[in-house]
């Protein structure tokens, strides 16, 4: 087993346009611990998305957790996990200011602020700080033993990694007072009716489902890709009024763009686009 906490594996897409482009996968890799984040997972993390964004072969960011290792003879199975919260034993004795810098700078927030399409694939428990990484990503994938929770609550805290303000944002102000409050694990089929999840397949399908829509999304032109999620994402911080003014500009703005013409005449034509991605 690697001693990396973060493990990058680039994987070529063939015949995507432009040449060189890459489904850049992420695995958390401490599946001793269940993948708990720790400080290290974050710095890695953290300078990941600075390496994705700085490539532009990377079009797809998939983060996914390490499978767990054989049971010792004798010892139970460990669980599948995505990242089973933070590792809690980083926290005792710590106060505010000690805690406050790393929270300031986390990679939850980086993840966020990815301008390439992320999906989480989600297979067993994400809990804490590991549901809260999942909902940074922009698509979560789940395998039927996805479990997910915020159990914050029980350590005496709260979700401190975004998860207030997303989970608000997709399951409502009462469920996500509800998964706050109690701290209860909510099951794959819930978070897929709740919209929590975008699809739920079997644990050994789950890496053909999330690799399926990765290359799909890694075959559109990459620029237009990153104007799509800008939009999308005004929808969180604008009234509609301002956020259709947004999408307007950005529609607009897209027909002075190279791909836009081949994506037209490839359509015209029957035939597939040749991107450049500008």
């Amino acid at each position: 087993m690697s001693d990396e906490v973060l493990l990058v594996d680039n994987v070529p897409i063939v015949g995507a346009s432009p040449d060189g482009a890459m489904i850049s996968v992420w695995t958390l890799n401490r599946p001793e611990k269940l993948n708990a984040l720790n400080a290290d997972s974050h710095t890695a993390l953290k300078q990941a998305c600075s390496d994705a964004e700085a490539n532009d072969d990377v079009r797809v960011i998939v983060i996914r957790g390490a499978s767990p290792p054989p049971a010792v003879e004798g010892k139970r199975q460990k669980p599948a996990a995505f990242a089973a919260g933070a590792d809690i034993s980083e926290f005792a004795g710590k106060n505010s200011d000690d805690v406050r810098s790393f929270f300031e700078n986390n990679a939850w927030e980086k993840v966020w602020n990815l301008s390439k399409p992320t999906i989480a694939m989600v297979d067993g428990f994400a809990l804490g700080g590991g549901t809260e990484l999942a909902l940074s990503c922009d698509i979560r994938i789940a395998s039927t033993r996805a479990k997910f929770g915020t159990p914050e609550i029980n350590l005496g805290l709260i979700p401190g990694g975004g998860g207030t303000q997303r989970l608000t944002n997709i399951l409502g102000y009462g469920k996500a007072m509800e998964m706050v409050m109690t701290g209860d694990m909510m099951g794959a089929d819930e978070a897929l009716r709740l919209g929590l999840v975008n699809e739920v397949c079997e644990p050994e399908e789950l890496e053909g489902c999330v690799m399926k829509m990765a290359e799909n999304i890694a075959r559109k032109s990459p620029y237009t890709i990153k104007v799509a999620k800008r939009a999308v994402r005004a929808a969180l911080d604008l009234p509609m009024s301002e956020g259709i003014l947004a999408e307007r500009s950005e529609f607009v703005a897209l027909f002075d763009t190279a791909d836009k013409e081949i994506g037209v005449q490839a359509f015209l034509e029957r035939k597939d686009a040749d991107w450049v991605g500008n």
